[in-house]
C-alpha cells in the first residue's frame, strides 16, 4: 500500500477493535485472574505445583501454536481464506473460555486441556489479525496504526478488568469467564463486516500442501537474510522474557508479595492505563525515530523491571514497578510488529506473520517452563523472576546489530 493518508477509516477502526476484543482474553485469562485461579484454586500452589502446571500449560499451547502458525499463514495466503480463518479461531477461543465455567477445584487435567486449547485458538487468531495490518495501512502510518491497535486493546483490558473486579468481589468467577467470552465475540463483529473480503485462490487441500511447502521456503529465505535472522532471534529472546512476565506476574504478586485477588485486578487496571499511555505516546515516535530505537529503550525498561521485582518486598513499590512495565509493554509490542513489516514483500503478509508468530510463540515455551521449574526447585519465585532479565539483555545486545531495512514492495 503506497498511499500517504488513511482513507479506509472503517477498516482501520474495525481492525483495531479486534485488539480491543481479544484484550479481554489477554488481560483476564492470560495475565491477571485465571492464572491465579488455576494455580491456587484448581491445582494448589503451596509447593510451587500450581506454577509448574501453569508453566506446562503455557509452554505446551505455545509449542503447538508455534508449529501451526506458519502453516496456517501459508494456507490463508494460498487459499485466500485469511478472514474465514480469523473468524474460526476467534469463535473457537470464545467457546473454550465459556467452558471454564464448569471447572471445579481439583480439575487439573480438565483445566489444563481447556486453557491449552483456548491459548492455541487465541494465538492462531492473532496470526491473521496481524496479517491485515500491511494490507489496510499506508507504509508511512504502520507504526501509528499498530500503536492505535495496542492502545485500544489496553482500553479493552481496562474495561474487562473493571467488570471482572465487580464480579470477583461477589465471588462470581463463573460469570467472569462468560463475560470474557461474550466480550471477545461482540467487539470482533465490526471486523467481520469491514475488513477486506476473502478472495479464494485455490482449494483448501492444495493450500495445505502449499502452506507446508511455504514453511521450508520462507525459513530458507530468512536464513539468507542476516538482519531479518538477527531481528527474529532478538525478538525470540526478549519476547520470551515478556511472555514469562505476563504469564507469572499475578502469581508472583499473590504468592511472593501477598496480594489478594482484588489487589491484583486493581494493579493490572493501573498497568493497562500506563500501557495505553505508552502506546499512544510512542505511536508517532516509532515512525519518526524508527522502531529499533524504541524497542531498545523498552528493553532497558524491562531489565529494570525484572531486577527490581527480584529485590522488591513492598507492595507499593511493586505498584510503581508495574507501571514502568506497563509503559514499555504496548510500546515494545507495537514497535516490534512495525519493524517486522519492513521485511515483508507485498502479498505475503499472512505467510510472514506466520513465521513471526512461530518465533513469538516458540519464545513462549522456554521462559514459562524455566520459571516454573526454578520456582518449584528453589521453593521461591525470586530466583525465577531474576532469570528473566537475561532474556532482555541478550535480546538488546543482538538487536544492536540489526540494520533497519527499507519497506519492501
Amino acid at each position: 500500500m503506497t498511499g500517504k493518508t488513511i482513507t479506509n477509516k472503517k477498516q482501520i477502526l474495525s481492525w483495531c477493535l479486534i485488539d480491543f476484543a481479544n484484550s479481554s482474553y489477554s488481560a483476564v485469562i492470560s495475565a491477571v485472574i485465571f492464572p491465579v485461579y488455576f494455580a491456587n484454586l484448581i491445582v494448589g500452589n503451596a509447593d510451587g505445583l500450581g506454577d509448574l502446571w501453569w508453566g506446562r500449560a503455557v509452554s505446551l499451547s505455545m509449542f503447538i501454536t508455534a508449529i501451526l502458525s506458519p502453516v496456517l499463514g501459508g494456507i490463508a495466503d494460498y487459499s485466500g481464506r485469511r478472514k474465514t480463518m480469523l473468524y474460526f479461531f476467534i469463535i473457537s477461543c470464545s467457546l473454550s473460555v465459556a467452558f471454564f465455567t464448569f471447572l471445579q477445584k481439583g480439575d487439573i487435567y480438565g483445566g489444563f486441556l481447556l486453557i491449552v486449547f483456548a491459548n492455541i485458538s487465541m494465538e492462531s487468531s492473532i496470526v491473521f489479525y496481524n496479517s491485515f495490518l500491511p494490507m489496510i495501512t499506508p507504509s508511512n502510518y504502520l507504526g501509528r496504526v499498530s500503536s492505535w491497535g495496542f492502545g485500544l486493546g489496553y482500553g479493552g483490558s481496562i474495561l474487562s478488568l473493571l467488570l471482572s473486579l465487580f464480579l470477583a468481589k461477589n465471588n462470581r468467577y463463573d460469570l467472569i469467564w462468560l463475560s470474557v467470552s461474550i466480550f471477545f465475540l461482540i467487539f470482533s463483529v465490526p471486523s467481520f463486516i469491514y475488513l477486506p473480503k476473502d478472495e479464494r485462490k485455490s482449494s483448501f487441500k492444495s493450500s495445505v500442501i502449499s502452506g507446508l511447502g511455504f514453511v521450508f521456503e520462507k525459513i530458507m529465505i530468512i536464513k539468507e537474510s542476516k538482519d531479518l535472522k538477527r531481528f527474529l532471534f532478538a525478538y525470540f529472546l526478549y519476547g520470551d522474557g515478556i511472555n514469562t512476565v505476563i504469564a507469572f506476574s499475578t502469581i508472583f504478586a499473590v504468592t511472593s508479595l501477598g496480594f489478594s485477588n482484588i489487589d491484583i485486578i486493581k494493579l493490572f487496571i493501573l498497568v493497562q492505563v500506563t500501557a495505553l499511555i505508552g502506546s499512544f505516546a510512542f505511536a508517532k515516535i516509532i515512525d519518526i525515530k524508527g522502531p529499533k530505537r524504541v524497542i531498545s529503550l523498552s528493553l532497558i525498561f524491562w531489565i529494570t523491571v525484572t531486577v527490581s521485582s527480584y529485590l522488591v518486598i513492598n507492595k507499593n513499590i511493586f505498584f510503581i514497578i508495574a507501571c514502568i512495565a506497563g509503559l514499555g509493554l504496548g510500546t515494545i509490542q507495537s514497535a516490534s510488529r512495525t519493524l517486522y513489516t519492513y521485511f515483508i514483500p507485498e502479498g505475503a503478509e499472512s505467510e510472514y506473520f506466520g513465521i513471526y508468530s512461530l518465533v513469538g510463540k516458540t519464545s513462549s515455551i522456554l521462559g514459562p517452563l524455566l520459571f516454573g521449574q526454578i520456582s518449584a526447585l528453589a521453593k521461591s519465585q525470586r530466583p525465577a523472576i531474576l532469570s528473566v532479565s537475561i532474556f532482555f539483555l541478550m535480546g538488546l545486545l543482538l538487536l544492536y546489530k540489526v540494520k533497519m531495512p527499507q519497506k519492501v514492495k
